[in-house]
């Protein structure tokens, strides 16, 4: 259902209409030489982006208006769902980080590699403080795969994946239709889904993990 427009104090998730729309040709040439039509493009070192994605940039300022300027991003990747790459996700929540190396400290674990770069998951503490941007680059209607969120998931802390079904039943769940240019703010550990698309079109999303904080115990994040 989607009786309210949800917003990010209250339901941990909110829409920025146009807020690359000027830059968006820009971020799309910074883009252009990373493959294309696949689930997810892991993002790292790419100068022209730095512009955009910093505290006082066109999408890193949406960041910093909740955890303030020294936050910064910490992981990007870029998602290409076409007709030949139409998936769908079920419900989850986001868990791990990227971090530079390997440094086993406590609470920290298990360790995973992913395009390879290094990846944990980290005290759930950490990934409260954290928020997640995606930036749409293309229009995503109702039929191009939304992603679905379950408002104020995000509050149930960390939620056993036995428990993913009752805890979207108890939330009200909000389809997030966006146009290119848009940006969706939302808690990096809301619960979120997105079906298969059932009119396929191009639908190119930069999904940004932002956080305030520094590690512990000589862990660094990668960053983007």
């Amino acid at each position: 259902m989607e009786d309210n427009i949800p917003t990010f104090a209250v339901d941990g998730a909110e829409r920025f209409p146009a807020a690359i729309s000027d830059d968006m040709e820009d971020v799309l040439a910074a883009l252009g030489h990373l493959p294309v039509e696949q689930a997810g493009v892991r993002i790292h070192r790419i100068e022209a982006l730095q512009m955009f994605l910093a505290a006082d940039g066109s999408i890193g300022r949406i960041a910093a208006s909740r955890l303030g300027v020294a936050c910064r991003p910490v992981r990007a990747i870029l998602f290409d769902k076409t007709s030949e790459t139409n998936w769908s996700l079920a419900w989850h929540q986001d868990r791990t980080i990227c971090v530079k190396r390997r440094v086993d400290v406590p609470g920290f674990g298990p360790w995973t590699m992913k395009s390879g770069m290094q990846h944990v998951a980290p005290p759930f503490k950490i990934l409260a403080r954290m928020v997640t941007l995606r930036v749409h680059l293309d229009d995503v209607p109702a039929d191009n795969a939304p992603l679905i969120v379950a408002l104020g998931s995000h509050t149930e802390w960390r939620v056993p994946i036995s428990a993913y079904e009752e805890v979207v039943g108890r939330c009200e769940t909000y389809v997030c239709l966006a146009d290119a240019g848009d940006v969706w703010l939302y808690a990096t550990p809301i619960l979120h889904a997105s079906e298969a698309a059932s009119t396929p079109l191009r639908r190119r999303v930069l999904q940004l993990d932002y956080s305030a904080d520094d590690l512990p115990g000589g862990l660094e994040w990668l960053g983007v």
